[in-house]
């Protein structure tokens, strides 16, 4: 009798991880000892994290060199005829912020929770879902206070908690229906331009006064 036989003959759930995952076991790996399998899956996984480094970092100065772009705007100067020319940034920071920048800082934990999702006829796991709640559980717990965001960011972060447990707790439990998920994905650009606004105008009725000379946003200065 084989060996591959007796394995089959005994029952798999004697054996650790013997469950099929998205990718794992590829071949019948959960037979093997402990050690040998713990040391290959963390060499695979430090692999991967190093591919998605590199991917990471390309992605990242791409969204950098996008979000850096100026135009030249001629400013007047105490000479009427020689006015000055700067190079503003394109780019409005609290946008770029909450845009590009987010993409690109959370595009792992994205793409991780859609091949998780697809991986299991479109059924909720426990990686992609924990993921980007501990993400938004850090951003509003950390980041918020670090830097003293407490209007838009706060607010909207507040929301999405809450819309989040009526639509999967009460409205339709454990699934996420279209219109639910256009309402989420909507409430994304209208988070954008009240962003916009309270950057530009201030929120709740206070505005930052800063000097006259500051009002120009710009990139690298070129006289």
């Amino acid at each position: 009798m084989s060996y591959r036989n007796l394995i089959n003959r005994n029952d798999l759930n004697n054996f650790t991880c013997s469950d099929k995952g998205l990718l794992l076991p590829i071949v019948s790996e959960y037979t093997w000892p402990i050690p040998v399998r713990a040391g290959l899956y963390f060499t695979a996984m430090l692999y991967c994290f190093l591919g998605i480094a590199l991917i990471a970092d390309i992605f990242m100065c791409a969204i950098l060199k996008i979000i850096s772009k100026t135009r030249k705007v001629h400013v007047s100067t105490a000479k009427e005829n020689e006015p000055q020319e700067i190079e503003v940034r394109i780019w409005n920071d609290t946008v770029a912020n909450l845009t590009l920048m987010a993409l690109g800082s959370s595009a792992p934990e994205i793409l991780l929770s859609c091949i998780e999702i697809i991986g299991r006829g479109f059924e909720a796991g426990a990686l992609g879902p924990g993921t980007i709640v501990g993400s938004a559980a850090f951003n509003l717990m950390c980041i918020t206070s670090l830097c003293i965001v407490f209007t838009v960011t706060s607010v909207f972060s507040i929301f999405a908690y809450i819309w989040l447990l009526l639509i999967l707790k009460f409205i339709s439990p454990n699934v996420v229906e279209l219109w639910e998920a256009v309402v989420t994905f909507v409430a994304f650009p209208v988070l954008v331009v009240l962003a916009y606004i309270a950057d530009k105008y201030g929120s709740f009725g206070f505005k930052w006064k800063g000097d006259k000379t500051q009002k120009i946003e710009m990139g690298g200065f070129q006289p």
